[in-house]
């Protein structure tokens, strides 16, 4: 196997979209999982590290739409309906908590008092 071909774009992990059912790179498509700890809330995992189970979908109010029409939160994540972060995340951009980090100024201490 050649290095082209690994790194074609064809060989990329394929997830199943929860809204509109169509297969894409995992690249393409959030990665949802239930909030847990007793909590109905289903979250998008940004960095796709969280444990449990997920589920994908791609990041269109048109997906988002046909999954809370077909009810495919409550199948793919047993238990999980609040899907209020979800349509959020969806509706303001992904970009919205890097750009309120960004604009957040860092506090330094001043010189000695960090003693």
């Amino acid at each position: 196997m050649t290095v082209e071909e690994v790194l074609s774009p064809g060989n990329q992990p394929e997830r199943t979209c929860i809204g509109c059912r169509q297969k894409g790179p995992r690249s393409q498509l959030l990665r949802l999982v239930a909030a847990g700890s007793g909590s109905t809330a289903v979250v998008v995992d940004e960095r796709r590290r969280m444990a449990g189970r997920g589920a994908w979908l791609h990041p269109t109010e048109s997906c988002l739409a046909l999954a809370t029409k077909r009810r495919a939160f409550g199948r793919a994540l047993p238990g999980a309906t609040g899907t209020a972060a979800v349509e959020h995340w969806i509706t303001s951009g992904p970009n919205v908590a890097e750009a309120q980090a960004a604009t957040t100024p860092t506090v330094q201490p001043e010189s000695g008092s960090e003693i």
